[in-house]
């Protein structure tokens, strides 16, 4: 090959400019679009940078995002956050004469004590709150890296402590352990090792709680590093924004929590706004069975069920606004149904209202009626006002006799 030196030059040449075409399109590789990062950053050390850094410059939002459930729905066990009662003529849960259960406030902080024939039997530290008390809490406690739920939750409507749901009403339990997909619809992070009995723990020191802007938007301190660096950059860098994603990654974005259980694939906490949430755990329903699902934790089954789904582009947050507290509020909702079923359109109600009842500033309770779970009963310490929790249904359809119901009951008002 001595008699061809210069075409071995020239193959070097075209060797080495290959290979540095193929290392640039490597490392150009690593700047994809701030959406891909913002999605993986979870696969990164130390992601997270907390919710209270992003009011630096979404005062507004995270002003009004701190009051919502989302947000309280866990928190450290202190006094503000649980709704219950410590005081000595309301503290007390009795299961009959011989067995009862007293919420004590100590200065080590705050306890669940249950008695058996005037003797201590168990006593427990209340270690987190899960619920932001809208409607009700239940409570944690820690043993070791184990979290386990105490025995006596807390009924807003009633303002009255009441056994844990799916608890046994006559006997004191202490021992049901939480899952960690539990802790995955309560709070926003918490890293999580699995035991050689299978049993989840969770360092308490990663645990970030209630579902906060990160959880929506993805771990956000490249985002903040980025923006404080540089502070006049307009165009949003390394963070998620829902309304960039397609309607399906913005609905499995709730669907993780208001689907039901889920047979997991991979860890809690694997997943991340704008993955396919059927790569990291599997549905325990069927479109067929949707209409018939229970109306406590499966709100996406039951909306997908429904014609206004079905026939539009809407997704959860046609209706809900994630950053505000929108609770009780018929017109407010009903407004938003409105955008679709316009006065006068082929869609709009056709039923007679009576006098003074303006039926476009309440579809909700005719269409999504409040009604009672099968799977969660609250058991109080009377009897007679035990009840089963009141859930309204996402399925959106037509219910001819609680819209009589409804209807009578307004006729009644304006006589």
């Amino acid at each position: 090959m001595a008699h061809l030196p210069g075409f071995k030059k020239q193959n070097l040449t075209i060797l080495v400019i290959f290979i540095l075409v193929c290392l640039g399109g490597i490392f150009c590789a690593g700047f994809g679009s701030s959406k891909s990062q913002a999605i993986h950053a979870h696969k990164i050390q130390n992601p997270y940078a907390g919710s209270a850094s992003c009011q630096g410059c979404h005062k507004d939002i995270y002003d009004t995002h701190i009051s919502t459930a989302h947000y309280l729905s866990s928190r450290p066990a202190q006094e503000k956050y649980i709704k219950g009662s410590f005081a000595p003529s309301r503290n007390h849960f009795k299961f009959n004469n011989f067995t009862d259960v007293a919420m004590d406030k100590t200065d080590s902080g705050f306890y669940q004590t249950a008695y058996i024939s005037d003797m201590i039997f168990q006593r427990e530290a209340f270690g987190m709150v899960i619920g932001s008390g809208r409607k009700g809490q239940t409570y944690l406690y820690w043993r070791d890296s184990t979290l386990f739920q105490l025995p006596i939750s807390y009924y807003t409507p009633l303002d009255s402590w009441c056994v844990s749901p799916g608890y046994p009403s006559a006997v004191i339990f202490f021992y049901k352990k939480i899952p960690a997909n539990c802790i995955e619809c309560h709070a926003s992070f918490a890293k999580t090792i699995t035991e050689p009995d299978g049993a989840i723990a969770f360092d308490s020191s990663s645990l970030i709680y209630g579902i906060d802007c990160e959880r929506c938007h993805g771990p956000s301190a490249a985002h903040v590093a980025f923006h404080l660096q540089n502070p006049n950059e307009k165009i949003a860098r390394y963070v998620i924004n829902p309304k960039a994603l397609s309607r399906q990654q913005r609905l499995d974005a709730c669907a993780l929590c208001h689907s039901g259980f889920r047979k997991e694939k991979l860890p809690a906490f694997s997943f991340q706004e704008g993955d396919k949430l059927d790569d990291f755990s599997t549905p325990a329903f069927n479109d067929k069975t949707n209409a018939s699902l229970d109306v406590h934790g499966n709100q996406y089954g039951l909306l997908t069920s429904s014609k206004c789904f079905k026939s539009s582009a809407m997704d959860c947050s046609s209706c809900h606004n994630v950053h505000r507290t929108e609770l009780n509020d018929p017109v407010l909702f009903s407004s938003r149904c409105i955008t679709c079923h316009q006065e006068h359109g082929p869609d709009t109600c056709s039923l007679i209202p009576p006098r003074g009842l303006v039926l476009s500033d309440n579809c909700i309770d005719c269409h999504m009626p409040l009604l009672p779970s099968k799977k969660i009963f609250l058991q109080m310490a009377d009897p007679k006002k035990s009840t089963p929790d009141l859930v309204r249904t996402h399925r959106i359809a037509i219910y001819p006799d609680i819209t009589k119901k409804f209807l009578a009951s307004h006729s009644l008002d304006t006589k």
